[in-house]
């Protein structure tokens, strides 16, 4: 029998990487609910074409009555609700939407009790506590789509969950981005086009700028604590942000290692390929019978190694702030970082003037708490007027969700 995929932000790199990953395996599965914004209205009918979904969810309204004449025979579900509804349309739920949007695909898939193969970082990045809590509902599962958590949900497998962890430290891999070695001094003037010239890896532009400036490694520090942090229990391995580590490896060919306290390190290493976590993140707990980013050892040279540095790239320091101080700064910074991204890429302010915004808009976090999913709601909305007022940006924020 056929394992049955929703996959929800289908137009976006994760969705059309995750549509090569079932092409690739036909008969294990089948797509029977796709979501996307509905703006890139040819590419999604494309895959309507592809795939034959019998759930079409489009998040933004606007384009519902294009997609309805574009799409006849199918269903048609609308806005942020009709979009979360994906989650409980199948086995196992990918949600590669971009930015906080996420937030309510996560929590319908896991409330469900479905797999959930989380793409979206920033939905629990955000909405950790919340999240957490849905996480216990009875069948819910969360695999996680990063390649930096893939790895380290492969390398903590070889821990005995009967026993104690063992684990000593959780060790994230970052590339470096376009700007690696560059001072504080010499960013001043890079321009967008620089930021998006990624040397490593294709992605989408949010997330390509967040690896710039080490945002995106920031995030993912608290997104490891999240997910494999303390408590030791049935999600936790016992530690916190003192153990999590971050190395620069330009290569991107280890993408992410767990050292024991008996000083073994475990490291998951392939060539750059996002279709690995994913085909990992379906076929959980087996692994997929399609081979991405084999490496080739006859021809690799060199595995380098180089601590951050945190003066030039001061947004994985902000990150580590936001994660220890916990309850809702981690959403105030999110928040602030997804406005500060929009606004570069819009030419209103300077690739160094995100992290500046971040830093200001974290120093008004209230000290809340995330009590439930309105108050994550409510603190991403405060934080986003914080934002937009530091640039002296007067029209208000879009609501993400």
């Amino acid at each position: 029998m056929s394992t049955t995929i929703a996959l929800a932000g289908s137009t976006g790199s994760i969705g059309t990487q995750t549509l090569d990953v079932v092409a690739a395996e036909p008969d294990r599965y089948e797509i029977v609910a796709l979501g996307a914004t509905g703006r890139n209205l040819d590419l999604l009918a494309a895959q309507v074409d592809a795939v034959h979904p019998k759930v079409v969810a489009i998040a933004d309204e606007g384009c519902a009555a294009a997609a309805r004449d574009r799409l006849p025979g199918v269903e048609i579900r609308v806005g942020t609700e009709g979009l979360a509804s994906l989650g409980a349309e199948a086995d196992v739920c990918v949600n590669g939407v971009v930015g906080f949007a996420g937030l309510r695909v996560t929590l319908a898939t896991l409330l469900a009790g479905r797999r959930l193969a989380l793409a979206n970082k920033e939905s629990l990045i955000a909405g950790g506590p919340v999240v957490q809590r849905a996480r216990s509902t009875p069948g819910a599962e969360l695999v996680p789509v990063d390649s930096e958590h893939g790895a380290l949900h492969q390398c903590l497998r070889s821990r005995d969950e009967r026993g104690p962890s063992r684990v000593a430290s959780l060790v994230l891999t970052a590339s470096g981005g376009p700007f690696r070695g560059r001072s504080a001094e010499s960013l001043a003037s890079v321009t967008v086009d620089d930021a998006l010239a990624h040397p490593t890896w294709s992605m989408g532009p949010k997330i390509t700028v967040d690896s710039s400036t080490l945002m995106n490694k920031g995030l993912e520090v608290i997104e490891a604590n999240e997910l494999f942090g303390a408590p030791a229990g049935e999600h936790g391995v016992g530690i916190g942000y003192d153990q999590i580590e971050v190395v620069v490896h330009p290569q991107s060919i280890v993408h992410s290692m767990v050292t024991y306290t008996d000083g073994s390190t475990i490291a998951q290493l392939s060539m750059p390929n996002m279709r690995l976590p994913i085909g990992y993140a379906l076929a959980w707990p087996d692994r997929s019978a399609a081979a991405f980013g084999p490496i080739d050892w006859a021809t690799l040279s060199r595995l380098d190694f180089e601590p951050p540095d945190l003066a030039a790239f001061p947004c994985l320091g902000l990150a580590f702030a936001a994660g220890r101080a916990g309850g809702l700064a981690p959403a105030w910074l999110n928040a602030g970082n997804e406005e500060a991204v929009a606004a570069f890429l819009d030419g209103r302010i300077s690739w160094s003037d995100i992290a500046a915004v971040c830093a200001s808009v974290l120093d008004r976090h209230d000290g809340a708490e995330a009590a439930d999913v309105e108050a994550v709601i409510e603190a991403d909305r405060r934080a986003r007027r914080a934002a937009r007022s530091v640039m002296g940006i007067e029209s208000p924020p879009t609501d993400p969700t």
